[in-house]
C-alpha cells in the first residue's frame, strides 16, 4: 500500500464501484450485453494506457489514483476489466457475480480495513486485520449469491488466500477467476460426492 494516502485509496477503491454496472447490465440485459460493454470498456482503457504509458500524457485524476508500480505499467482497472469479461463470459451468472463482487468489496475492505487499522502484518505487506475483513465481505457476498455456506466459505478462502499470497500478478485479474474457478467446480464434484 505504500505510496499512496489513505483518501486516495478510498478514491482509488470508488472506481471499483464500476462493476455494480457490471452486474446490474448482466441482470438486466443479459451476457452479451455485458460481454459487449466490457469489451468496450476495455478498448477504451486500453487507449488510455496507450495514451499514457506510450505518449506520456497525464490525466489528472487517474495519476493520482495509480500506485507506484501502475505509474509505468499497465493499470489494475484493465485487468479487472479483463478478469469480470473471462468470469461473465465462462460462468454460471450468480457465480460471475460473486467472483465480480468479491474482487471489488472484498479487496476494497482489505485495502480499505488494513490501511487503516492494520497492525499485525503476515504477508506481502498485508495486514491480518485487512485479510479478516476481506474474508468476511466475500463470504457474505457468496453466501447471499450462492445460497450454499460449504461452495461460499471455498470461494471467500480462495479470493482472501490470492489477495494475500498473490504479488507479481494482478489480483484483480486473479481473484474472480479463481474464485470462479473453484466455486464452479465445487458445485460440479460435490453433488458426485454426496
Amino acid at each position: 500500500m505504500t505510496g499512496i494516502s489513505f483518501a486516495n485509496e478510498v478514491m482509488r477503491k470508488g472506481v471499483h464501484f464500476t462493476s455494480i454496472l457490471i452486474v446490474l447490465v448482466y441482470a438486466f440485459m443479459g451476457k452479451q450485453a455485458c460481454q459487449v460493454l466490457l469489451i468496450t470498456y476495455l478498448v477504451l482503457i486500453l487507449s488510455i494506457e496507450h495514451l499514457r504509458l506510450d505518449r506520456g500524457f497525464k490525466l489528472p485524476v487517474l495519476h493520482v489514483v495509480l500506485r507506484q508500480k501502475e505509474k509505468a505499467a499497465i493499470g489494475s482497472y484493465v485487468y479487472f476489466t479483463i478478469g469480470a469479461l473471462i468470469v461473465v463470459s465462462v460462468f454460471s451468472k450468480n457465480i460471475a457475480f460473486a467472483a465480480i463482487l468479491m474482487t471489488t468489496f472484498g479487496d476494497m475492505s482489505a485495502a480499505l480495513i488494513g490501511k487503516r487499522f492494520g497492525r499485525i502484518r503476515i504477508s506481502n505487506g498485508k495486514s491480518l486485520e485487512g485479510c479478516v475483513a476481506e474474508f468476511v465481505v466475500d463470504f457474505t457476498i457468496a453466501v447471499l449469491l450462492l445460497e450454499n455456506p460449504f461452495i461460499s466459505l471455498l470461494m471467500a478462502f480462495t479470493a482472501t488466500y490470492v489477495e494475500t499470497t498473490f504479488v507479481k500478478i494482478d489480483d484483480n485479474l486473479v481473484i474472480p477467476i479463481f474464485s470462479a474457478s473453484i466455486a464452479e467446480l465445487a458445485f460440479l464434484i460435490l453433488p458426485m460426492l454426496l
